[in-house]
């Protein structure tokens, strides 16, 4: 049995597709929890009218916080799930409908085990996002098993290697570096992750992606020694950058974007 933890903060847009998706999922029995934090929109509602329709089996509740807080979210949707078996989704992102199944089956283990799906950045529509997509996804980062941006799930075993969400930008890293690659699962069936858009969007983003690192190193020294990625030595970087010129211009120039005026905490959507 799962429990699908969503945090959503004014995600009105996006939310009813996530939730279209996820409850046509083979994976009957599910729990799902969506988080309304913060919202002046009609998330709640959205959340509240999707899972009113749910089909026969799936379980389904929305609470709705005042306050516009991720780690917030995070913790009161674990404190209401019924199963120790969590997936954590964003709400922008759709599941493919063997994803859920697949999900709990890698979880079955009695050991630790930190699990995700195979992400599909689906076509952008502005050149920008399509270009730093490109590029971003032959990064180092992405060669990794389960790097779990948008979607990541614990048995109850490895949810018991954390207490409460900490208020910390980087919630996704955090968890995944609770595990080490050898505890850490990738099956193959796919969701989507829409990447931002716009080069103003995609500066932001990765400006609070890099002071969630800087935060983490802070706050957990030798924690990203578990990440287990390949290095980007000069050569494999030029090589990228010979097989994708303008993608790799464009990442350069977000990077240099961000140098040039670093800080970004908080969340940030980008949209």
């Amino acid at each position: 049995m799962l429990s699908v933890i969503i945090p959503a903060s004014n995600e009105e847009s996006y939310l009813g597709a996530c939730l279209a998706a996820l409850l046509a999922s083979d994976c009957p029995g599910a729990e799902v929890i969506v988080v309304a934090n913060g919202c002046h929109d009609g998330t709640a509602d959205v959340a509240r009218r999707a899972l009113a329709a749910a089909p026969a089996g799936w379980q389904g509740q929305v609470i709705d916080l005042a306050a516009g807080s991720k780690p917030l979210a995070l913790n009161a949707g674990d404190s209401a799930a019924q199963h120790g078996t969590r997936v954590y989704l964003d709400a922008d992102v759709i599941v493919s409908p063997g994803l859920m199944a697949a999900l709990a089956d890698v979880l079955a283990a009695s050991a630790p085990r930190y699990a995700s799906g195979t992400p599909v950045i689906p076509p952008a529509r502005t050149a920008v996002t399509r270009a730093y997509a490109r590029f971003w996804q032959g990064l180092p980062f992405n060669q990794t098993a389960a790097p779990g941006y948008g979607l990541f799930a614990v048995n109850a075993a490895g949810r018991a290697r954390w207490g409460a969400f900490p208020a910390i930008i980087s919630d996704d890293t955090f968890v995944r570096l609770q595990f080490t690659p050898e505890e850490r699962v990738q099956v193959g069936q796919t969701y989507e992750w829409p990447m931002i858009e716009g080069f103003a969007a995609l500066t932001r983003v990765r400006r609070r992606q890099d002071a969630g690192v800087r935060e983490l190193l802070a706050l957990h020294p030798g924690i990203l020694s578990r990440e287990a990625k390949p290095r980007l030595g000069a050569a494999r970087l030029a090589g990228m950058a010979l097989r994708d010129p303008l993608g790799f211009a464009t990442y350069a120039a977000v990077s240099l974007a961000v140098r040039a005026r670093p800080g970004g905490g908080g969340f940030t959507r980008g949209r």
